[in-house]
């Protein structure tokens, strides 16, 4: 996807001129070696901030006393790409890595799954619960979290603004089983005993799935509505209950990022600055996946055509490979969910390949909340934001005209 554009055959006769030949800018790097004595002869991949010292730590004839890595006797081509951008650094870094180490690249990159929220459709009671592997299971993934402890202390606030249940138990339905400390306060529907019917249990994960579907949007405007209903029926001990509740859900919603929403339906636009002048490299998310870069010049010397033409084309082209996923209504979600002969399980069910999924969406997460994070990103809403877009590449072209 975004290759090692440039290689320098690396000659001990003519090192000088080797060095000089390589940038002194950010980028990502493979050094080729032959085999040393009974060492099978394997790449050595990295990113640096500069090509050139880099190649000057690893290649130049090395201090007696120095105990580091040395390859001057074993290289034999130099391979390197300028990158404009730290995104962009570490997809190529990903995308090499997996082509050289396939069984090892996960530990050379640290990529590890990140923590999603899942709900377990397939079981007759689902729950809500914190994990980092996803499955063809036909769940329910949102996120990704920074971390596993950020996505549990937002699960345990998100889940007392519902009752369903968080235990682990299998769910039979026992008239004489006592229950947990939920169903005891009352945060809990209580299947376990009995103490809801299997329709009410569905209503109630539905508005847990419309909740986070909406960002809370739908949440928040019931008990608006709510709320003024109880003040024009002057019911106002309601609607002084109806108005703490709201703060409280909106308390809760505060600590959900921009960035969690339903991975099979994360789309986005990631802006960076790219190499060449007046140029911006643009990288879609569909479906939670990271699609091919496009890089956008706007430089005036070149053929005069409408930058929202060429990011219609882009977009256009991407969507016939990869379908948007459309988000359904409340009440479509909520009668396919009360069709025993069309249960709602298998609505989310994941398309492509799991470790690849997981891997861009670790990739996502590492940079969206990075600190400071570099560049610009943008989340699609009903159709890709176009004007947004065009006004976020004017402000990267500034900033990069300032520096």
């Amino acid at each position: 996807m975004l290759p090692l554009d440039a290689c320098v055959e690396f000659d001990l006769g003519r090192e000088e001129q080797f060095f000089r030949s390589i940038p002194q800018h950010a980028g990502v790097f493979l050094i080729e070696t032959r085999a040393a004595s009974d060492t099978a002869a394997k790449p050595y991949l990295a990113r640096t901030a500069d090509l050139r010292r880099a190649a000057e730590r690893l290649l130049r004839l090395p201090d007696a006393s120095s105990k580091r890595l040395n390859l001057r006797d074993v290289a034999t081509k130099f391979y390197f790409r300028v990158t404009g951008s730290r995104f962009e650094q570490s997809l190529v870094s990903y995308h090499h890595a997996r082509t050289c180490f396939p069984k090892s690249y996960r530990g050379f990159l640290r990529l590890w799954p990140p923590a999603l929220l899942k709900i377990s459709l397939r079981n007759s009671y689902p729950r809500c619960y914190v994990t980092r592997r996803i499955f063809k299971d036909g769940g329910y993934y949102f996120g990704p979290f920074v971390s596993r402890q950020v996505a549990e202390s937002f699960a345990n606030e998100f889940l007392d603004l519902f009752k369903i249940r968080r235990c682990q138990i299998k769910i039979r339905r026992d008239p004489n089983f006592p229950g947990c400390i939920y169903s005891e306060m009352k945060m809990c529907l209580a299947p376990c005993f009995a103490g809801c019917t299997k329709e009410d249990y569905d209503i109630e994960v539905n508005r847990v799935l419309d909740t986070l579907e909406s960002g809370g949007a739908r949440l928040t405007a019931a008990i608006e509505r709510e709320r003024e209903a109880a003040s024009e029926a002057l019911d106002f001990e309601r609607a002084a209950a109806l108005h703490k509740r709201l703060d409280k859900v909106n308390g809760v919603l505060r600590g959900l990022p921009e960035m969690a929403q339903r991975i099979d339906a994360l789309n986005a636009v990631i802006l960076q600055r790219a190499v060449r002048e007046k140029t911006v490299a643009m990288f879609a998310v569909v479906n939670g996946l990271i699609a091919p870069p496009l890089f956008i010049c706007f430089d005036a010397s070149g053929e005069p055509r409408s930058v929202e033409a060429v990011l219609r084309q882009h977009f256009e082209e991407l969507q016939s490979g990869h379908p948007i996923a459309q988000s359904e209504p409340y009440d479509t979600m909520k009668e396919r969910w009360t069709e025993e002969s069309t249960p709602n399980r298998e609505r989310f069910n994941l398309h492509g390949e799991i470790a690849e999924r997981e891997e861009h969406l670790s990739l996502l997460a590492r940079w969206f909340y990075s600190k400071p994070r570099a560049g610009e990103i943008l989340f699609r809403d009903t159709d890709w934001p176009y004007r947004k877009i065009l006004r976020a590449c004017a402000r990267l072209l500034a900033a990069s005209d300032a520096a």
